[in-house]
């Protein structure tokens, strides 16, 4: 500390000698301020600001949106809630195992954004409460009645946003209300052949469905399908449950996007 202390006070000594030569006296003080303000925020450390970026990390972090290949939104809504913490594995997945071309990455999208409409396909998901504004209620609409698909994961099995997510439906589809899928639904057959979404323990997963015009639109799970283990490590479903064969899941999804 004291070497630092010595340290400020050479540079600010030199800086006032400088500066004293050339400015006025109430500058040289404004100047005498910046300089120590500045130099005292050196030692203020983002703890995340120099962290080790881990495979997973690089791999799921969003990237611009690409041409001649299938793009998939990670939205951003309500007050500033992102979808984090859903794993991009699926993309690469589905790009090696069928004819799909798919961008590897997620394209970061605000839900009331114009840019959805370039993306056919998007996630959305997330913890805690929310409420979407008007503006992307209204782009939410449009863009599953329009030929858009959502797959929107309660993350860790959340139970508030399970909750947020559900009034949000019945607001806007009220004539269309989320449906349990049938494991027969082609859904859960178009790439691999699930019989059953796997959880720790004995409870059972399900998929809801909102269908708009014969084609299902949006898929949700009230267990995540997150697939958290490849997310990066600061994302865990700790103590919580997720869909555990959610990345054939998410493949079978996209497929069906892009065949129905």
């Amino acid at each position: 500390m004291a070497a630092r202390s010595r340290s400020m006070a050479t540079v600010l000594a030199v800086a006032m000698g400088l500066a004293g030569a050339t400015l006025p006296a109430q500058e040289t003080k404004s100047l005498f301020r910046s300089l120590k303000e500045a130099f005292d925020q050196r030692g203020v450390i983002d703890p995340d600001a120099n962290h080790a970026i881990s495979p997973e990390e690089a791999a799921n972090a969003p990237g611009p949106l690409q041409p001649g290949v299938v793009n998939c939104a990670i939205l951003t809504y309500g007050a500033g809630k992102t979808s984090r913490c859903f794993s991009s594995e699926f993309l690469s997945q589905a790009s090696r195992e069928t004819h799909i071309r798919t961008n590897p990455r997620f394209v970061s999208t605000a839900l009331e954004s114009a840019d959805l409409f370039q993306c056919p396909f998007a996630i959305m998901t997330g913890e805690g409460r929310f409420d979407l504004t008007e503006a992307q209620r209204l782009n939410l609409r449009n863009y599953l009645e329009n030929g858009g698909f959502i797959i929107a994961s309660a993350g860790c099995s959340n139970e508030e946003w399970q909750a947020s997510f559900r009034t949000e439906m019945a607001r806007l589809f009220a004539e269309s209300p989320l449906k349990p899928l049938d494991p027969t639904h082609a859904v859960f057959h178009t790439v691999y052949d699930i019989q059953e979404l796997r959880l720790k323990g004995a409870r059972r997963a399900h998929l809801e469905g909102l269908e708009i015009d014969g084609r299902i639109a949006l898929v949700f799970s009230p267990d995540g399908l997150n697939d958290t283990g490849k997310a990066g490590p600061k994302c865990c479903c700790c103590g919580g449950n997720e869909v555990q064969n959610a990345r054939q899941v998410n493949v079978n999804l996209l497929a069906y996007t892009l065949t129905h």
